[in-house]
């Protein structure tokens, strides 16, 4: 992963927050005071000048929008003013659904392609298959018009109830099929894979702390425990966090009761403390919690948590460092403040917030990119704690830190050579994806037929040499050439695991998308290691 990149996905990530609810203050709790001296009549003064005296016409609901982002563009980096859009978009994977047809898909040459209809969703109900091409949305063409991906979105999606006509290409039929879906609730998940990985050892991907993930993650662990597991490894890698109850929900499966799960405290909120009710049905057994510099908020409470209480060991790198606690602030027009209102501790009272200038949004979002220059990424050498940021934890007394993110206990460096300049550009391209679309859309039938379970497909099922060099012909196409014998030995092993992998997820899911690809994460092999 290059710098640029990183940067880009560190701004993307930056507004998954950890939310809190609480009842919001009245008039009286605000003290509003409307007195000649009062900031809030000089705001008010300042609107109603500009919008009666300015020499241009003005829309005051962008004047007010744009004053507030300014307000909070001086505080920290998580309190943002996000728009009804905005929020709405925000909403949904928080919340665990949305409204709609209920149908996974890619874009493919400007076709929309339906790589799975959701089990027992409405389009699924009305007959829509995997491999099916929508091209038009009440009569309006979506195919080959290069309309945008949340274009299609919009046309897809709409109230539950309401219903949407739907025109479909299917291989082998030469006319258009027409269907009428009636849209509904469909379940957004936040668990990406749960298998048994080892015997007796489970692993559960989370990838992000949402209204659902509790109920979610206790389906996981009654389905494995079904099937022999006494370990887990949980991954929060690449989790940005979420709701603070789903979080203390997981975190107190694990823990003893009365065990102090995470306390957060600020200005105006006192100590609030979430404690363990022992009732959890992972208080025995071995536990290794999977972070890396993307793990943040929600996920670092739990890897806190864990660690702290010395029930789980950590395995990866240093986490985001996210330890400020949102509010929601709604306002009739559906747009949203998230107010930081508070800081949260671990149990030791680590708080892993990571240092911040106010008003410097740009510094804050590019401290991972100096991560990767300071070498921190490759060496657990490269961080350094200062004393005043020493704490023990609370069992073992072991030393643990704050001041920026959860340090593991097991140091995995980042390598760069997994995935080499010519993947990344084929990635890039796109030219991975496309091919194995249109593999899996020929194939899909003959796919099915020979290898009925995941396991078949697992275990004897090879990527075809065909399909390899037809990737490798469209890179050379776009001038994209590995440098060397050993550039192109690495290249073509990953891309053959990838290839495979992305095959089982379109057949199946993303579950038997990470256990394929998981024989080579470095990661979750070291946690493995530290099992044994």
């Amino acid at each position: 992963m290059n710098i640029t990149s990183t940067a880009k996905k560190v701004a993307a990530f930056l507004p998954l927050l950890v939310f809190v609810f609480l009842p919001l203050c009245t008039s009286a709790q605000l003290r509003i005071n409307f007195g000649k001296d009062s900031p809030l009549r000089k705001l008010q003064i300042a609107e109603l000048q500009i919008a009666n005296l300015y020499v241009d016409s003005i829309d005051e609901h962008k004047l007010v929008d744009d004053a507030i982002r300014g307000m909070l563009e001086k505080l920290d980096p998580h309190s943002v003013y996000t728009t009804a859009k905005q929020t709405k978009s925000f909403n949904e994977p928080l919340e665990g659904s949305f409204d709609g047809i209920g149908v996974q898909f890619n874009l493919v040459q400007d076709t929309l392609l339906v790589i799975q209809p959701v089990p027992n969703g409405p389009s699924e109900r009305v007959g829509i298959l995997a491999g099916d091409r929508i091209v038009a949305v009440n009569d309006t063409a979506i195919a080959g018009v290069k309309m945008s991906r949340e274009e299609i979105m919009r046309r897809l999606r709409g109230p539950r109830g309401t219903k949407v006509e739907l025109q479909v290409v299917r291989r082998g039929i030469n006319d258009k099929l027409r269907f009428t879906v009636k849209r509904a609730k469909i379940p957004l998940k936040t668990i990406d894979a749960s298998y048994i990985i080892r015997p007796h050892v489970g692993y559960i991907r989370i990838s992000s702390f949402g209204a659902n993930t509790y109920k979610e993650f206790m389906t996981c662990v009654d389905s494995l425990r079904a099937k022999g597991m006494r370990n887990l490894i949980l991954d929060l890698q690449e989790n940005g966090g979420g709701f603070l109850q789903s979080a203390v929900q997981v975190a107190n499966e694990f823990l003893q009761k009365g065990d102090l799960v995470v306390y957060m405290q600020g200005r105006r909120v006192g100590r609030q403390e979430y404690l363990a009710d022992g009732k959890g049905k992972l208080q025995t057994g071995k536990v290794l919690v999977l972070v890396n510099e993307y793990t943040a908020s929600a996920a670092e409470i739990v890897t806190g948590a864990l660690q702290d209480q010395d029930r789980g060991m950590v395995v990866g790198r240093r986490t985001f460092g996210k330890g400020l606690v949102q509010r929601p602030v709604p306002f009739e027009d559906g747009s949203m403040i998230r107010l930081t209102i508070a800081h949260y501790y671990t149990p030791s009272g680590r708080c892993i917030q990571k240092p911040y200038e106010k008003g410097d949004l740009r510094d804050y979002a590019e401290d991972i990119e100096k991560r990767f220059k300071h070498g921190e990424l490759y060496s657990a050498d490269s961080i350094h704690f200062v004393d005043s940021l020493k704490f023990s934890t609370l069992r073992k007394h072991r030393t643990v830190y704050g001041g920026g993110g959860v340090m593991p206990d097991y140091f995995v460096p980042l390598d760069t050579t997994l995935y080499p300049p010519t993947y990344r550009q084929l990635a890039a391209k796109s030219i991975i994806i496309n091919a194995n679309l249109h593999y899996v859309d020929v194939h899909r039938n003959e796919l099915r037929q020979k290898y009925p379970t995941f396991e078949a497909f697992k275990q004897n099922f090879t990527v075809p040499q065909e399909l390899i060099d037809e990737v490798m012909a469209k890179g050379d196409k776009e001038k994209i050439k590995p440098k060397d014998d050993k550039e192109l030995e690495r290249t073509l092993q990953v891309l053959k695991l990838q290839m495979k992998a992305l095959i089982a997820r379109d057949l199946w899911d993303m579950s038997e998308y990470f256990e394929i690809m998981n024989e080579m994460n470095p990661v979750v092999k070291r946690a493995l290691e530290v099992l044994h």
